[in-house]
C-alpha cells in the first residue's frame, strides 16, 4: 500500500471516530426522537466506513488512527457549552452540521494532499464525504423550526 493511501485511510479512520464520538455525545443530549433516530442511522453508516478503513489498513499491516486529543476535547467542551445554553433540536442540528462541514473540508483537503493515493483510499474518503453531505441535508430539516 502506498504511503499516501495509508495516510488517507488513517484520516478516514480518525474522521469517523471523531464523528462517532460527537454523535454519541449528542445522543445523550438530544430530546427530539426524530433527531435521535437520524443520529443513530448515521452512527451506523460511520461505523461501517470506519470498519472498511480499519480492514484496509489491517490488510497492509497498519493500524487505525485516533483523532487528536486536543481536537476531541475542544469538540466535547464546545458541544456541552452550546447545548447547555439551548437544548433544542435546532441547536443540536446546527452543531452536527458544523461537524459535518469540518469533516468534509478536512477530508477534501486530504484527498488533494494525498493525490497519489490508490483508488480504494480515495473512494472510501469520497464515500465518507458523501455520507457527511447526506447527513447535513437531513439535518437541515431541523433548522426549519419556529423562530
Amino acid at each position: 500500500m502506498k504511503i499516501e493511501t495509508r495516510k488517507l485511510l488513517e484520516e478516514c479512520s480518525a474522521g469517523c471516530q471523531m464523528a462517532l464520538d460527537s454523535m454519541a455525545q449528542m445522543q445523550d443530549l438530544v430530546e427530539d426522537e426524530k433527531l435521535a433516530q437520524l443520529i443513530q442511522t448515521y452512527q451506523v453508516k460511520h461505523e461501517h466506513i470506519a470498519s472498511e478503513a480499519a480492514e484496509l489498513l489491517a490488510e497492509s499491516g497498519n493500524e487505525e488512527k485516533e483523532p487528536g486529543m486536543m481536537a476531541q476535547a475542544m469538540s466535547w467542551v464546545t458541544t456541552e457549552m452550546k447545548m447547555l445554553l439551548n437544548r433544542d433540536a435546532r441547536q443540536a442540528a446546527k452543531i452536527l452540521m458544523d461537524g459535518c462541514n469540518m469533516g468534509i473540508q478536512n477530508l477534501s483537503g486530504h484527498i488533494r494532499d494525498y493525490a497519489g493515493a490508490e483508488r480504494e483510499g480515495k473512494n472510501l474518503a469520497k464515500k465518507l464525504i458523501r455520507t457527511e453531505e447526506d447527513m447535513q441535508k437531513e439535518l437541515s430539516v431541523f433548522l426549519q423550526g419556529t423562530e
